[in-house]
């Protein structure tokens, strides 16, 4: 396959020896071509930003921002981009919302490197893939009428967390504004949009829910 055709790979995991485990075995195969690498979510935004993957791999428990909240972001700034979560947990707290952040498959580290490359092809040709004890979590979730494990947080754009850390730390509007370089109406508008989505009352309880929840 030409170089042109392969299918462009950024891998985001924070452990070294996983990244370089994929990144040499997608290395070795004609179809693929591992254009970047990041250890959190937040430099995986970043990252893919500026180097346009067409594939993510994506783990979900990473410091600094975490999976969910990078594919959001991801979906969100690059729409065409795939993201395919890759991690150890299919609990149903990171299945669902991993799922409706915008993950275009949800793979367990278990996989085989032939499904591995599969579903990065698949992906990266609008196809969706999914691990068998993934998939049977989704039907029995569906079947039961309900998204379990999804958290109010989960429904925050990329900019609102960034507010609601602010928040969190006391800063009022203005400062907020001057940190995130947008006015403050937009701060405003924000915030409102932060206590409308997590049933919050005030700013007061907004900055309380982030250090509870641990998003501070």
């Amino acid at each position: 396959m030409a170089k042109a055709e392969r299918v462009r790979v950024m891998i985001v995991d924070d452990h070294a020896v996983v990244r370089e485990g994929l990144r040499n075995y997608l290395g070795a195969l004609a179809g693929f071509e591992v254009v970047g690498e990041a250890a959190n979510g937040a430099e995986a935004v970043q990252t893919a930003k500026k180097l346009r993957p067409q594939v993510v791999l994506m783990d979900l428990v990473m410091p600094v921002m975490d999976g969910i909240q990078a594919t959001r972001a991801l979906h969100e700034a690059l729409p065409d981009l795939k993201v395919i979560v890759l991690t150890s947990f299919a609990d149903d707290d990171r299945l669902f919302p991993a799922l409706k952040a915008g993950a275009a498959a949800y793979l367990l580290k278990d996989v085989g490197p032939k499904e591995l490359a599969e579903a990065i092809s698949a992906a990266a040709r609008g196809e969706t893939r999914l691990h068998p004890e993934v998939s049977r979590r989704l039907v029995a979730g569906i079947a039961g009428g309900a998204m379990p494990g999804e958290r109010p947080e989960d429904q925050l754009t990329e900019r609102e967390m960034e507010v609601l850390k602010c928040l969190a730390q006391g800063r009022s509007n203005r400062e907020i504004g001057a940190e995130l370089f947008i006015s403050e109406k937009t701060v405003k508008t924000h915030v409102g949009s932060i206590l409308d989505k997590l049933g919050l009352a005030d700013r007061t309880q907004a900055a309380l829910y982030a250090v509870k929840h641990g998003l501070a």
